[in-house]
């Protein structure tokens, strides 16, 4: 199984977009993103999910993350299902999605269910190199929350931008609301920097080990 900080697994994969080489399909283009796998075609947990992801296809696309989904059905189901949600729903699926009936990225990923017929509700957050930066598992009874994948995306990249930490419920945390926390110091030159921040108004904080600041 993959861990947070491990690159994605190589693999030419069969998708309704023709075949792709994960990861450099996207990382080739300087792109982030999300391969979310759904337990099975044709069913109405998934369809939702494959209705919201669209839905909000342009937000991913503003932090410059692509979408990709994944099941172990074949190719041909795929575009049944998705003819099907264009002709009923009133919306086209722009995304690839994998036809992975072999399993074997699934397995390679930790997504298969324990009887190994459906992949369970994997998501998978890629960043620009290739490395993998978070992993949601869910149950095939409980659909996922397509916002807070969304949130996780632009926490990750504010991080990675300002060198900070973000706090739970991020942008409108409980104690500090939109800000950002400074990482605690390691050091008793990094914390008198933190306390000289403080004194000069430049980070707000609890305690030399909890300060916070607002970015842009």
């Amino acid at each position: 199984m993959v861990v947070i900080g491990e690159r994605f697994p190589e693999v030419e994969v069969t998708t309704t977009h023709g075949k792709i080489k994960l990861p450099d399909y996207f990382v080739e283009k300087g792109k982030w993103f999300v391969l979310f796998s759904h337990p099975a075609d044709f069913t109405p947990v998934c369809t939702t999910e494959f209705y919201a992801f669209q839905r909000r296809y342009d937000k991913f696309k503003e932090l410059n993350t692509e979408l990709i989904g994944l099941s172990l059905d074949q190719v041909f189901s795929h575009l049944k299902w998705l003819d099907w949600i264009k002709g009923n729903l009133g919306i086209t699926i722009e995304y690839p999605v994998i036809a992975d009936v072999l399993g074997k990225l699934s397995e390679k990923l930790g997504m298969l269910t324990l009887d190994k017929t459906h992949t369970v509700r994997a998501v998978f957050i890629v960043d620009d190199k290739g490395i993998i930066r978070a992993i949601f598992y869910y149950p095939p009874e409980a659909g996922r929350n397509i916002d807070e994948i969304l949130r996780t995306i632009k926490a990750l990249q504010t991080s990675d931008k300002y060198g900070v930490a973000i706090p739970a419920n991020w942008p409108n945390n409980e104690l500090i609301g939109d800000k950002v926390i400074v990482p605690p110091a390691s050091s008793l030159k990094k914390k008198k920097e933190i306390e000289e921040a403080k004194n000069k108004g430049e980070v707000e904080a609890f305690d030399w080990w909890f300060s916070f600041k607002k970015i842009k």
